[in-house]
């Protein structure tokens, strides 16, 4: 399990309805966030690439994906900038590898 509902849990309290809204959310906006992105990058769209990087990075955050939302910030840095797009080119399919791991897991753990 590469996810942890820590921080959602300190946040809702006992609330088990806000964190299914929080999952649904990630379910619904992350990987939309990340065909985007990938879209971006294949027409080196590199403002775009640093804007979704900078929205899915919070949402990574909130599931405690540490190592996800390292990737994330690297993207975000390296599209800000237009630089070492061969990096960005290598990092994307690692996001998205794991952003589809978490979205198998979530599916799974919440019956959805």
């Amino acid at each position: 399990m590469i996810y942890s509902l820590d921080k959602i849990n300190e946040m809702a309290d006992g609330d088990d309805e806000f964190i299914k809204s929080v999952v649904a959310v990630f379910l619904e906006e992350v990987p939309q966030d990340l065909d985007e992105l990938e879209k971006a990058l294949g027409v080196k769209n590199y403002d775009s690439v640093y804007k979704l990087a900078h929205k899915i990075k919070p949402n990574v955050d909130l599931l405690g994906m540490e190592q996800t939302r390292a990737i994330a910030l690297q993207i975000e840095t390296l599209g800000k900038k237009e630089e070492n797009t061969e990096e960005i080119e290598r990092l994307v399919p690692l996001l998205k590898k794991d952003v589809d791991q978490v979205v198998s897991e979530l599916k799974n753990d919440f019956k959805i």
